[in-house]
């Protein structure tokens, strides 16, 4: 491991050359061929670890760099080698796993690292093979092109110049016609990348659709599905537990949505999409500060949360782990990577002034924590838990964090917290709108550009029927609005994964309402979990309840009712 005392800016980021990592992984790999034995087999087995650690710490270095500021040249064309060279690499690990699946000492090996380890092996080996490597290289170049258009994007408003994140704040401002303006900005820049964000659509189908009839599967979706380590569910129990959400939820979500133009002064039947980006008259909840003064408030929260969260964000802040604020070149959006050398969580967010900003921060920090209190775990591949365990721990995180939100929105408290609760529960018709639309495109991967469209607007009308779009709103009003989530285009079906782990931070954050200690001490146990288990193991394990089960999604719904009925809504 590296030396922590190190800042993230003072991390080597490398250029990278595949010859001499191929060289030491096909040495590892002969190494395990001749080992007959346990303990020598460990020995090799550790080395192996030890060198994917610093190479996958580098590629992740050169991610963050690239994400941070998109227009960097230097950087960008380090990121086009780890586009071309992570499917050769992906090939070489393959061959390390087909030797591991027959060493002479798997039992022993088993019981050391648990049968679910040679699981996971044996489902990425399902998902790989170097047949598949040029369609692979072509994605990775496609998805970076989508992130380098997003992240270069200038679009000037009131004689200034703001990438996408930065309007965010004139989207939800409580004048209805700077709201409607910006929406129509951001819907104009991408009329104009329309054509090209819609070809490379196309073309990461196409590639993904025959990457996967090469392997053998009817088409994508088996495969995305092993992609992702699904181990334990598969799209057929997604479809019902879709079912569940339009059933239990959509209803709810019209209800609040009703609720809230009645709030602002609007007919129902006369809002727009821009003006559901409103929650209150008198306006959103805004910070009371500054991106220092959040990261202050956030340090005073974490400390008085526990020792572990206090220990951790204090760790964040020494090694400059957080990059909050928007800026241009920047790429938008927000995540948490982990960089396994250092043993480092890293934080990437796009700071606008609104209240998503500590939505946001919360979020990530609830990877983050994650990470932290997983970062000793062996082997390596049992620190960091399947996506949809992850956004567990993220979107819990944010409820956690309620008794905290007058540090950061003074009097306006309650009024976060209804809204945050609000929002929570109208964003699940939207997920399982992605992710219904992303079923049908790979089981229909001819389909065109205008007929993916018509299908998300027809989709979107079933589960989120209040959205009416404005005439000039012209790439959304035709059904293009599914072009600006990049999960789409970078990691296909992964969107279900927020839904998934939403229901189940509901019941954490029923859980805190009855006895805050105690679901903290269950929350820590998740966390400190990892990935040793897959997905619905893993809830059996903390005693959360199953959202593929029937009627879970409305026994964990019926309760949200009541605390949202606890909110004086005229306060607001």
């Amino acid at each position: 491991m590296k030396n922590l005392d190190i800042k993230f800016e003072d991390i080597p980021v490398k250029k990278l050359s595949y010859k001499p990592i191929e060289k030491k992984i096909l040495s590892l790999i002969e190494q395990l061929k001749a080992a007959s034995d346990y303990k020598t087999g460990l020995k090799v087995i550790n080395a192996f670890e030890r060198y994917m650690s610093k190479f996958s710490t580098n590629v992740t270095v050169i991610s963050i760099r690239y994400s941070l500021n998109t227009t960097d040249e230097k950087i960008a064309k380090y990121q086009d080698i780890v586009d071309e060279m992570s499917p050769l690499i992906g090939n070489l690990i393959n061959m390390w796993n087909k030797v591991l699946l027959k060493v002479p000492f798997r039992a022993e090996l088993e019981k050391k690292f648990t049968p679910y380890y040679f699981t996971m092996i044996e489902n990425s080996l399902k998902s790989f093979d170097e047949k598949i490597i040029p369609e692979l290289i072509e994605i990775n170049k496609l998805s970076s092109t989508y992130d380098k258009i997003l992240g270069s994007a200038q679009i000037e408003y009131k004689g200034k110049i703001y990438n996408i994140p930065q309007m965010g704040k004139f989207a939800k401002s409580k004048d209805r016609n700077e709201r409607r303006d910006a929406a129509i900005k951001v819907d104009e820049f991408f009329q104009a990348h329309e054509q090209e964000i819609g070809d490379i659509y196309g073309k990461l189908v196409l590639l993904r659709d025959q990457a996967a009839k090469k392997l053998g599967f009817k088409d994508f979706v088996e495969l995305g599905y092993l992609s992702l380590g699904r181990v334990d569910y598969n799209a057929e129990m997604v479809t019902k537990y879709r079912k569940q959400i339009a059933e239990e939820v959509v209803p709810v979500a019209q209800k609040l949505c009703k609720a809230q133009a009645k709030r602002i002064g609007i007919p129902f039947k006369k809002m727009y999409s821009y003006d559901y980006n409103l929650m209150f008259l008198s306006g959103n909840p805004e910070p009371i500060g500054d991106a220092k003064y959040l990261v202050d408030s956030a340090t005073k929260m974490y400390h008085e949360m526990s020792k572990e969260s206090g220990e951790f964000f204090d760790f964040m802040k020494e090694h400059h782990l957080l990059d909050l604020e928007a800026r241009p070149g920047k790429q938008p959006g927000g995540y948490m990577t982990f960089l396994d050398d250092y043993k480092f969580p890293f934080i990437f967010s796009n700071f606008n002034g609104t209240e998503g900003d500590v939505s946001t921060l919360t979020h990530e920090v609830g990877h983050a924590f994650q990470g932290y209190l997983s970062r000793n775990i062996k082997p390596a591949d049992f620190r960091h838990a399947t996506l949809e365990t992850s956004e567990i721990h993220s979107m819990s995180m944010e409820f956690f964090a309620w008794p905290w939100m007058k540090l950061f929105f003074g009097k306006e408290a309650d009024k976060y917290c209804y809204g945050h609760l609000v929002d929570s529960i109208q964003f699940l018709p939207y997920g399982i709108t992605i992710d219904e639309f992303q079923h049908w495109v790979y089981t229909h991967p001819r389909a065109t550009h205008e007929e993916r469209c018509a299908a998300y607007q027809e989709i979107e009308r079933r589960y989120t029927p209040h959205k009416v779009y404005p005439d000039e709103m012209k790439v959304a009003k035709h059904g293009g609005w599914w072009m600006r989530q990049s999960h789409i285009f970078g990691v296909p079906f992964y969107y279900i994964d927020y839904t998934l782990a939403q229901v189940c931070a509901f019941q954490f954050l029923v859980e805190m309402d009855k006895n805050q200690p105690k679901a903290w001490k269950k929350y820590l146990k998740l966390c400190k979990c990892g990935g040793r288990y897959p997905y619905c193991q893993t809830l059996a394990k903390n005693h959360l309840r199953n959202p593929f089960e029937e009627g879970n999604v409305a026994k964990v719904i019926r309760p949200l009712k009541k605390i949202l009925n606890r909110f004086d809504e005229s306060k607001f």
